[in-house]
């Protein structure tokens, strides 16, 4: 919180900090998945976060998230956190469909992170050499 307050320098920021708040879950396991209906009805909750790596090593296709199966959950997921009224969204750097799933009602999407970039980058540097 003192980060996030600038250390003090913002005036009444506890005050003001709900306000502008977004709350996201995850859903990155078989339980999750189970159980989306009802983390769907949690007061406060503004969005879910579909974590594809996770979740298809959870239903048993584990470095697949690519899997048809996976991907039929996913959309599916999406329909019905959208259903909810909730922001839906998943981690889509390494499945490679961030783009296709904005079709079906995804709204954000994260992508690879910075190290994993800088990681990327190294290694093509040293590839090049």
């Amino acid at each position: 919180m003192a980060r996030a307050a600038r250390w003090g320098r913002i005036d009444n920021y506890m005050a003001q900090a709900n306000e502008s708040l977004c709350l996201l879950v995850q859903v990155e396991s078989k339980v999750a998945l189970e159980n989306l209906d009802a983390i769907l009805e949690v007061e406060g909750i503004d969005g879910v976060f579909i974590g594809p790596a996770d979740l298809s090593a959870s239903l048993g296709y584990p470095d697949n998230a690519g899997h048809p199966e996976v991907q039929r959950i996913i959309e599916s997921c999406i329909y019905r956190i959208r259903a909810a009224g909730k922001a839906a969204g998943f981690f889509g750097g390494r499945s490679g469909n961030g783009a296709e799933m904005s079709g079906v009602g995804r709204e954000f999407c994260r992508g690879r992170g910075r190290y994993d970039a800088l990681h990327r980058g190294a290694g093509q540097q040293v590839g090049d050499v």
